[in-house]
């Protein structure tokens, strides 16, 4: 039995966010009707129970019922891909009860180990993985893989279709937080690539590209303001919102230094002063058993911008204004604010 549930535009726009409580609730209560309902492999009343608890937690997420890893079916409700509701998704799986032999609860897609026994009905025709082809091209400087996808009857379909069957097999495959991770350019072709590899071969690939950034890496980059002045900055590399699936409160630690270059850049003992800062507020962070996460930090026109993710149940934000106090070289000031998306930084997202 699958069971999928999805986004819908009009519905979308009065999402709310609330009621993961709620949820959990009215899911022990109901569990015995849904258990009955599974056994008798009633899926439409199924669907008409569970779509509705899931709609008043936000209309935006999909739900998905699946087979289990240990359980027999899995409960899967996912941001699909939007990164405003990824941590909703995330702290509804946190209020999960512990799995038992009938459920176990996920907050995206995951990797099926038979993908490739797998047969659909998509536009009326069988979609089998083991008939899937892959081109796979990882662009130079770029920490993800773009997949052309080949199916026989890819031919027959229109581009959407195509395009959903391809992210469905993606999300079977890798589990769709290593999609996140790992895919960029996806592309459903009415031709085989060339060069192109049977799909059963992708978790292998993922896996070797994966095993580059094994160990934390920090890319140094260049650029100019809005107003034309040159900026340096530094960022974690790659920086993935889908690694931190819970950090979405933004803290900004604005440091104006006092002594810089001609460019504005920060030079001798300011330069060092900031090293120092942002050394403690690591230490800080790392002792916060993870709650925080130093994303990036930019130096332009006598300032310098940190920018911090963290999980807004956490202490990150009193611990960067503690820290701030510190600084001698001018006014600092901590900003803090909700960024699901993580759109103060998204020019260092790779």
């Amino acid at each position: 039995m699958r069971l999928f549930g999805r986004k819908d535009d009009e519905e979308e726009a009065g999402a709310t966010g609330d009621g993961l409580a709620e949820f959990w609730e009215w899911w022990q209560q109901t569990r015995p009707q849904i258990d009955a309902l599974v056994e008798a492999g009633e899926a439409e009343r199924l669907s008409e129970l569970i779509a509705p608890a899931v709609t008043a937690i936000h209309p935006g997420l999909v739900w998905e019922v699946a087979p289990g890893r240990q359980a027999q079916q899995a409960l899967v409700v996912t941001s699909a891909g939007d990164p405003e509701l990824r941590s909703l998704a995330h702290r509804w799986v946190k209020g999960a009860p512990e799995s038992d032999a009938l459920w176990e609860y996920h907050p995206s897609r995951q990797a099926n180990p038979e993908a490739m026994e797998l047969t659909l009905d998509v536009g009326g025709y069988e979609f089998a993985l083991d008939k899937l082809l892959l081109g796979l091209r990882v662009p130079r400087g770029n920490p993800r893989m773009d997949i052309a996808a080949f199916h026989p009857v890819f031919v027959m379909l229109d581009e959407e279709t195509r395009m959903e069957a391809t992210l469905l097999a993606l999300d079977w495959l890798l589990g769709e937080d290593d999609v996140a991770r790992w895919v960029g350019e996806i592309t459903a072709a009415t031709f085989q690539p060339i060069d192109s590899v049977e799909a059963v071969h992708l978790p292998a690939v993922i896996a070797d590209l994966a095993s580059e950034f094994a160990e934390e890496q920090w890319a140094l980059l260049e650029g100019q303001t809005a107003g034309g002045a040159p900026l340096v900055a530094t960022a974690r590399y790659p920086l993935r919102p889908v690694d931190y699936p819970l950090y979405d409160q933004h803290i900004q630690i604005t440091l104006p230094y006092a002594r810089a270059d001609e460019n504005g850049l920060p030079v001798g003992e300011s330069l060092a002063s900031l090293r120092e800062f942002e050394e403690r507020l690591a230490a800080r962070l790392s002792r916060l058993h993870a709650d925080g996460v130093l994303a990036a930090h930019l130096s332009a026109e006598g300032a310098r911008m940190i920018h911090v993710y963290a999980d807004p149940t956490g202490e990150a934000a009193i611990h960067a204004k503690e820290l701030i106090v510190s600084w001698e070289e001018g006014q600092p000031l901590v900003d803090v604010v909700t960024d699901p998306g993580w759109t103060s930084v998204a020019p260092f997202l790779s």
